[in-house]
């Protein structure tokens, strides 16, 4: 590879690991708990593998588009997104695993923490 080429990648990640991610998450027992449902749609999202996104369900541009997924932007919006319903939700007192773990895998994917949930 030279210094021109890219490899391409989900946010900060280069795509192998996002798959590799995407397989571990797959691989567990079932039932699934809200926390890896949330992981799952974030990673399929990021990945281009789903058009809505997992909190505000606003469709990327790239679906448009015909690339893979949501660019780096788009993913620390719905990061940011994730975070914010995240806070509203523990507020309410409501069942909120569903959004951590939407959270926790968009802020991996933005290499806002290296923990891979």
């Amino acid at each position: 590879m030279t210094s021109d080429e890219t490899v391409p990648g989900v946010g900060v990640r280069p795509l192998d690991e996002v798959f590799a991610a995407i397989d571990k998450v797959n691989r567990r027992p079932r039932p699934w708990t809200g926390f890896e449902h949330g992981v799952l749609g974030a990673y399929r999202w990021a990945a281009g593998a789903q058009v809505a996104a997992p909190v505000t369900a606003a469709a990327t541009a790239a679906a448009t588009a015909g690339t893979t997924g949501p660019c780096h932007a788009q993913l620390l919006a719905e990061c940011q997104a994730a975070a914010v319903h995240l806070h509203r939700v523990r507020a309410q007192g409501s069942d909120h695993s569903y959004v951590l773990g939407v959270h926790r895998a968009l802020a991996w994917l933005c290499g806002l923490h290296e923990d891979r949930p």
